[in-house]
């Protein structure tokens, strides 16, 4: 199996249950408040690492009692924490997360020690047993950059999930050869949605004559579409369950698909197994802790 680098954030997510959420300027009560290990880059590092696949995690935690928490978490999940450094400076990441009864949630975002991975932070060296890096955008996207610069000098695999949509660089879509959006990441990266055929594949000619090798976007209840510069186009439908919290939903995704692929599955493969990872995931409540096992994600029986 190829070995898997995920850079990216780490935060502690405290999430309560509200039955709607607030409009401006309303307050609602909620139901309970839980601790739980998140943030993006280590739910992605924690997907790949319980359902079997090789992956360390590259990345900043405070020194603190949440850094504790989410290190302790990676490590029983098979995550290898040889590059996860702690600061003193400032604190851990951070997440406020709101879920109505519905099962879709609101998120303010606490950045703290995850701001703090600098290019300086990460060497070449890092890189020698690694065949995929995987990254998002909730740590500075100039170490992003400089990584996957060195990725790609290195015959690296890089992968982007442009997570929290904002604009990139053309220098990093050049170095990226996967890019996983959502519909609301793909629509702020190309100015086109994914409700019409037409829209749809307006926005991918122009993220491919910006240099991207392949595009994968994931469209919740209707599943996921892949596309590459090759002409290769693979749809795969969700499964129907019963969503009770979409927390970490795109990254267990992710996971399930980036650790498909490095067994050496298929694209088409991959993405069945991703959508499994996704089904199981969003009908648990939390982040890190809904994310499935190896055996649960081969004992999973879906519709369609």
């Amino acid at each position: 199996m190829k070995k898997i680098m995920v850079l990216g954030s780490l935060n502690i997510d405290l999430v309560t249950r509200v039955s709607s959420t607030p409009k401006k300027g309303e307050t609602v009560l909620g139901n309970e408040l839980s601790k739980i290990p998140g943030g993006k880059g280590a739910n992605q590092a924690v997907a790949i690492g319980r359902i079997g696949g090789s992956v360390s995690m590259l990345g900043k935690i405070g020194n603190d009692e949440f850094g504790k928490i989410l290190k302790e978490n990676l490590l029983k999940n098979n995550v290898n924490c040889n590059f996860l450094f702690s600061v003193d400076t400032v604190s851990t990441g951070t997440a406020l997360i709101m879920v109505n009864e519905d099962g879709d949630n609101s998120i303010v975002v606490i950045p703290g020690a995850n701001f703090k991975l600098f290019p300086d932070d990460i060497k070449k060296e890092m890189f020698e047993d690694t065949d995929y890096l995987l990254a998002q955008l909730e740590t500075p996207t100039e170490s992003i950059e400089y990584a996957f610069k060195i990725a790609k000098e290195k015959g690296i695999y890089t992968v982007l999930n442009p997570a929290p949509a904002k604009e990139l660089s053309d220098s990093l879509i050049k170095n990226t050869d996967l890019l996983i959006p959502n519909e609301t990441e793909f629509e702020t990266l190309t100015g086109h949605s994914t409700a019409t055929k037409e829209e749809f594949n307006a926005g991918l000619r122009l993220l491919f004559e910006k240099d991207v090798k392949a595009v994968l976007v994931t469209l919740g209840k209707k599943g996921a579409r892949y596309i590459d510069m090759e002409g290769k186009d693979i749809t795969v439908p969700a499964y129907k369950v019963n969503a009770v919290d979409t927390t970490a939903a795109g990254d267990s995704f992710i996971g399930g698909f980036l650790t498909s692929l490095s067994a050496g599955h298929s694209v088409e493969d991959s993405m069945e197994v991703a959508v499994k990872v996704a089904a199981i995931t969003v009908s648990r409540f939390g982040a890190q802790n809904s994310l499935p096992t190896k055996d649960e994600l081969n004992s999973f029986k879906g519709v369609r």
